[in-house]
């Protein structure tokens, strides 16, 4: 007698703990049990493309500000902030790692940055310790000092402008 799973089926053999599915008739072959789910490998980044800058390791430590669209923020003081991302306004006087200014993003106030990528609009005392980027929708008015500077065509820069040596090279 050949077993249900090798050769033929006896057509009176069907084991007592094989479950039928509802309305099958009887000795019928039942339905094979669901795979388990096993979720799929997550997808590898793409690699930069040669030229472009690396991106950084990880932001999961990172401390990270967003001022969303139509959202103000007045008279504050923001430290320790890895990145400030600006897409509404604010007044304050800062002292972060890096700003992004986005189009309709303002800034007024004081800020010691690292980089500043401006898109958008800042008027007050900026020094980019590193990089001052200047969009072609940017407009950077006041006091600037800056290590390094990047204006794309149509973006803006006024006022007292100065060249200053970044950290780094200024200890020598």
């Amino acid at each position: 007698m050949a077993g249900p799973f090798f050769g033929k089926r006896d057509s009176d053999h069907t084991p007592a703990t094989t479950p039928r599915a509802p309305g099958a008739a009887p000795g019928a072959t039942p339905a094979p049990a669901p795979a388990p789910f096993v979720p799929a490998p997550a997808p590898m980044p793409a690699p930069a493309a040669p030229g472009s800058a690396p991106a950084p390791a990880s932001d999961a430590g990172a401390a990270k500000l967003t001022v969303g669209a139509n959202i103000k923020l007045r008279g504050v003081e923001i430290t320790d902030c890895d990145t400030l991302v600006i897409e509404g306004m604010v007044e304050a006087n800062m002292n972060s790692r890096l700003v992004q200014i986005s189009e309709r993003g303002e800034f007024k106030g004081n800020a010691e940055v690292d980089i500043a990528e401006v898109r958008g609009v800042f008027d007050g005392t900026l020094t980019a310790r590193q990089k001052l980027m200047i969009y072609s929708t940017g407009r950077v008015t006041g006091k600037i000092r800056y290590g390094k500077i990047v204006i794309e065509e149509g973006g803006q820069l006024s006022g007292e402008v100065s060249c200053g040596a970044p950290q780094a090279a200024a200890k020598k």
